[in-house]
C-alpha cells in the first residue's frame, strides 16, 4: 500500500475508535464539604435571614449524587465533560449542578430536583 494512503486509513480508525471509547462508569469525585462551608459562610456574610445549614447542604449534594450513580453511564462523554466542567466552576463544586445540567441536555430522563439547593451556584435564583 503507498505510505500517502495509509494516513487517510489510519486517520479512518482513530476518528472511529474515539466514537465508541466508552463514556465514564462512575460519577467524578466532587469536593462538596469545602463547597458546603464556604456558602455557609457566603450566607452568614450576606445576612440572610434564612441562611441554609451546612448539613442541609451536604444532605442535598449527597442526595444529587446518589441519583446521578444511575445514570451517569447513560450520557454521553462529551455531555459528561460539558457538565462536569460546569459543576466545578470557579472552584466551587456541586453534584447539584452536575445533576441539574444532564437533566437540561435531557429532561426527560431523569428525577427533577428542583427542591435540591446544595451548594448551587443557581440556589439563590429559587
Amino acid at each position: 500500500m503507498h505510505p500517502a494512503l495509509l494516513h487517510p486509513v489510519i486517520l479512518g480508525i482513530a476518528l472511529g475508535s474515539q466514537l465508541l471509547s466508552p463514556v465514564s462508569d462512575r460519577v467524578p469525585k466532587l469536593d462538596v464539604e469545602t463547597t458546603c462551608k464556604g456558602s455557609v459562610e457566603t450566607d452568614k456574610t450576606m445576612g440572610l435571614d434564612l441562611p441554609q445549614s451546612y448539613q442541609t447542604c451536604m444532605n442535598d449534594e449527597n442526595s444529587a449524587e446518589q441519583q446521578l450513580g444511575p445514570i451517569w453511564s447513560t450520557y454521553s462523554e462529551t455531555v459528561q465533560k460539558s457538565c462536569y466542567d460546569e459543576a466545578v466552576a470557579a472552584g466551587i463544586s456541586s453534584y447539584v449542578d452536575l445533576l441539574i445540567c444532564l437533566q437540561m441536555n435531557d429532561p426527560m430522563r431523569t428525577t427533577p430536583v428542583t427542591t435540591l439547593k446544595g451548594a448551587s451556584r443557581k440556589r439563590n435564583a429559587n
